[in-house]
């Protein structure tokens, strides 16, 4: 019988779309001197969350942990027939061509934060500053490809992946969700991420 079941805690969900919002943002404010502050507070945000991803995913709920998501280039390979064929085997975690997008969105975000914290320095070479740029725009490209999966994977699983990043809740044939949403957890980064925000933008530029 098909059920729904909690797959995505809620620390998770909180993560990965403060993450989509973080990054977006400082991409349309790296423009700008004006919106410097604004534009480095973000990073500052963005490279946060990821360090606490990186934690999460050794001691998170059981679809959040790397080892649930760990698989080789050969499973991914084969997964992408799948989906070509029409017929790809259902995953409640992140399937193997989807695991692919998570693992690059972490390296490389892991990677611009880093880099843009050396861009601060006034000693920065031309070199860190470029680098900063040029995988900022690499990690566009993946977005918009993980966007396109997400789009296909929904289409051929019959399931709005999307709508389930928000409420945490996916269709299974058995009961093999998490038991807890760690809510307070949830709430929790985002009380941060918005005191982090509202001290730090108004720091005087410079």
């Amino acid at each position: 019988m098909i059920r729904r079941i909690l797959v995505w805690d809620v620390p998770t969900r909180v993560f990965h779309w403060l993450q989509a919002l973080s990054f977006g943002a400082a991409y349309l404010t790296a423009f700008s001197e004006r919106m410097r502050n604004y534009h480095v507070a973000l990073g500052y945000i963005l490279l946060g969350l990821l360090v606490f991803r990186l934690l999460w995913g050794f001691v998170g709920t059981r679809y959040a942990r790397f080892r649930s998501f760990l698989f080789n280039p050969k499973e991914s390979f084969v997964y992408l027939l799948t989906m070509v064929k029409g017929k790809p085997a259902h995953y409640l975690g992140h399937n193997p061509a989807g695991s692919v997008s998570v693992w690059l969105l972490l390296g490389l975000g892991l990677f611009i934060g880093v880099t843009g914290v050396l861009a601060l320095q006034d000693d920065a070479s031309d070199v860190v500053v470029d680098l900063h740029g040029l995988v900022t725009n690499v990690m566009l490209g993946v977005i918009l490809l993980h966007l396109v999966g997400v789009l296909m994977s929904s289409i051929l699983h019959r399931e709005n992946l999307v709508r389930a990043m928000f409420t945490g809740l996916k269709s299974a044939e058995s009961d093999e969700g998490i038991k807890r949403s760690y809510g307070w957890l949830g709430l929790l980064m985002m009380v941060a991420v918005v005191v982090f925000w509202f001290a730090y933008v108004k720091k005087p530029l410079g």
